[in-house]
């Protein structure tokens, strides 16, 4: 019987291109894995408390809590959904000249600095829910999807709740509009979280 080398080296040869393979990078797979570990990392790193959102009849409406970033590096919202409303905005509180404190949308979003807090309370930084398709009863939760920069989203329920505050005046389209009160019967207040009912 006689031994072929040819076999043997066709097979060392596989091997060694298989070993080869294995080693070179992947240029179109390995950005997709990397972008997907960044965005469960910053989607996990997020916890939220005391969500609430104030009930409204109609109109607009604002949604509040406390969102955290366990992580070491900042993280941006840059916007966000509910199928409470048609469109849902990043609000801040300002100034006006006039001295009077007036909500409009938040330029570049809301960064959430590594290892601390976003406090969105009436008055200050909040989520504005615009086009209620029906009303926002005391009890109902509400559920919200915050987009985050690059690409991850982070999902939290809120629970409405009856509060007498959060009037403050919108500034753009719809001006004269506020939380929860309909086109013309904006007033300019703030107020504090409420209270559990």
């Amino acid at each position: 019987m006689s031994k072929n080398p040819v076999y043997p080296a066709l097979s060392l040869l596989a091997a060694a291109a298989l070993a080869l393979t294995g080693c070179a990078p992947a240029a179109s797979t390995q950005t997709p894995a990397a972008s997907a570990v960044v965005d469960s990392t910053a989607t996990d790193a997020l916890a939220v408390s005391q969500p609430w959102v104030k009930a409204a009849t109609s109109g607009m409406t604002g949604g509040f809590g406390v969102i955290t970033n366990t992580s070491g590096a900042d993280i941006t919202i840059t916007g966000a959904s509910s199928p409470a409303a048609r469109t849902v905005e990043l609000h801040e509180t300002v100034t006006a000249p006039t001295g009077a404190m007036q909500m409009q949308a938040k330029e570049g979003g809301f960064v959430i600095p590594a290892g601390g807090e976003l406090r969105l309370e009436p008055g200050a930084n909040h989520l504005m829910l615009m086009g209620l398709p029906g009303p926002v009863t005391p009890g109902a939760e509400v559920t919200f999807t915050l987009e985050l920069a690059g690409g991850g989203s982070f999902e939290f329920t809120a629970l409405a709740k009856d509060f007498s505050g959060a009037n403050e005046n919108y500034v753009g389209e719809g001006a004269g509009m506020s939380h929860g009160q309909p086109s013309g019967t904006a007033e300019s207040s703030a107020g504090a979280m409420p209270t559990s009912k």
